[in-house]
């Protein structure tokens, strides 16, 4: 896709996002929007005389919905993608994370703004890091049917209150991942009782291809922020835990951590970690805190608190992503003694979250996206 023009085919049953999405992408470089469709069985017939590279297709249309539009692709044009436009309902949310399932390439939510020029903003910011990926030819490895066919058997192992290990030495990885020079990590204390990690655009794909391989008895819980609206993050849950031999779940306000769950931060919401009244358990807190850095789940609020109670303890996993959130975060874990693993930049769908800790000597591991799950289980086992 390097250096080629792509064909963009607009699929909304709303004239008003079908103009709005038009003109966004007209002022693109490199795009070019060659067709617009007010439903799926348009659309179709549209992609076999007009041949577009990607679709922005609506979820819910009437006739024929973008699922069913994504099935067809997948049968008579898989090397047409998509970039899904779905509402902030549950059911949106549900089949958000099928069309993911599907193959498509990410999604961006319908903006909530009244104001028309508000709401081109909104679908701008949104749109133009896909587009801009999507150009450059970088995706996830593989997709979410690929990590579902992993061979991983989802099998559930019985969740307990996190194991404190006798600390060891600090373990080392070997396989593909590159280890960067001046990252040593400093107070480790032996293996990780917890894997934190911060995502962003491109994650719903990249965690349902990194997780299933993650084993049921992994004997630690994992953390994580994904930024995603409200809603989104229980269908993102739902999606994974049927995949996964761990159980992934939705975090909810004053539940204690347990070894082999993995909680996702809710949307629109922020994450921590707290102790328990007697102090021998840690416990999630959910709060209404602000937005950091335009972020809420934020990345940089959940690390602070697994830093302040998993001192050398730590596993951190920084992911696919646009901007800076975890940096900050990441320093203050670094400090603590925690490994730190980043994703590369080639199999990133946006090379942002990762590349500042990378830049800044963070990064213990950078690794590609298909051998993070190694490298987690190295570091707790």
């Amino acid at each position: 896709m390097i250096g080629k023009k792509i064909k963009v085919l607009v699929v909304d049953d709303t004239i008003v996002y079908r103009k709005a999405v038009s003109d966004i992408l007209a002022e693109m470089p490199g795009v070019e929007v060659v067709g617009v469709a007010h439903n799926g069985k348009i659309a179709i017939s549209k992609i076999q005389t007009l041949k577009p590279d990607l679709l922005t297709l609506d979820i819910e249309m009437p006739e024929m919905n973008g699922i069913e539009v994504l099935q067809y692709l997948q049968q008579h044009a898989p090397n047409v993608s998509a970039i899904m436009v779905s509402t902030l309902t549950s059911e949106g949310g549900d089949m958000t994370m099928r069309a993911l399932e599907l193959g498509a390439y990410d999604f961006i939510l319908k903006p909530s703004a009244t104001n028309i020029n508000d709401s081109k903003q909104q679908l701008r910011t949104l749109l133009a890091p896909l587009i801009k990926a999507f150009q450059t030819g970088r995706t996830t490895v593989g997709s979410l049917q690929a990590g579902a066919r992993s061979g991983v058997v989802a099998r559930k192992v019985g969740a307990g209150p996190t194991a404190m290990r006798p600390t060891s030495g600090m373990p080392l990885a070997a396989g593909a991942r590159s280890v960067v020079p001046g990252a040593a990590a400093s107070r480790r204390q032996g293996k990780s009782e917890i894997v934190t990690i911060g995502i962003s655009t491109g994650g719903p794909n990249a965690l349902a291809r990194m997780m299933p391989m993650l084993p049921g008895d992994l004997g630690v819980p994992i953390v994580i922020v994904q930024h995603m609206p409200p809603v989104f993050t229980k269908s993102l849950a739902n999606s994974l835990n049927a995949k996964c031999a761990l159980t992934v779940k939705e975090a909810q306000d004053g539940e204690p951590l347990q070894a082999n769950v993995a909680y996702i931060a809710p949307g629109g919401k922020q994450m921590k970690l707290v102790a328990s009244a007697d102090g021998t358990n840690r416990l999630i807190k959910i709060t209404n805190d602000p937005p950091e850095n335009s972020c809420k789940p934020s990345a940089d609020y959940l690390f602070r608190s697994v830093a302040d109670y998993y001192v050398g303890r730590t596993t951190a996993v920084i992911m696919t992503g646009m901007g800076s959130d975890g940096t900050k975060g990441l320093k203050i874990l670094k400090q603590k003694g925690a490994l730190i693993i980043g994703q590369n930049e080639d199999s990133c769908v946006v090379y942002g979250m990762p590349k500042a800790p990378a830049e800044l000597g963070l990064t213990d591991v950078v690794t590609p996206l298909d051998k993070i799950a190694g490298e987690i289980v190295k570091s707790v086992k």
